[in-house]
């Protein structure tokens, strides 16, 4: 079970669904940027925008079934902390895992290290959530 969402209240939000391809990786990342710069969020935003592709490239890779789509959301709440979730139709669980021999297996790994909160969730009739967590600095708000 998910630990609920902050009840701080929002100070933005910001969602959108990607096709399941390697080129929304990139798209998303542009996308994530350009909303952090608006919102002009306190956080690192190069890393907030690492987390969300990485997350977005597992669900390209992992979570892909015909005729469903991605959807990466962002929230930052009154108290600085940015909320990243993507969701995709498979139900599987991620794992985090290496691959000695290889790049891949290191995403989540990332993920986690650059995140105050990693967690994943169903979603009830298809597909799962996961969701990062990062806070900005104290004193920037």
């Amino acid at each position: 079970m998910p630990s609920p969402l902050p009840s701080t209240a929002l100070l933005h939000d910001w969602s959108m669904g990607y096709p399941m391809v390697p080129r929304s990786v990139r798209l998303a990342r542009v996308q994530v940027r350009r909303r952090l710069t608006m919102w002009e969020w306190g956080g690192d935003v190069d890393d907030a925008v690492l987390v969300a592709s990485e997350l977005v490239a597992n669900a390209v890779r992992h979570g892909r079934l015909p005729g469903h789509e991605l959807w990466l959301g962002m929230r930052e709440s009154a108290d600085r902390v940015l909320t990243v979730e993507v969701s995709d139709p498979v139900p599987a669980f991620p794992e985090p895992r290496v691959d000695p021999e290889g790049e891949g297996g290191r995403g989540l790994l990332v993920v986690a290290g650059l995140a105050t909160e990693l967690e994943w969730f169903s979603r009830g009739d298809v597909g799962k959530t996961v969701r990062a967590r990062l806070a900005a600095p104290l004193g920037d708000a």
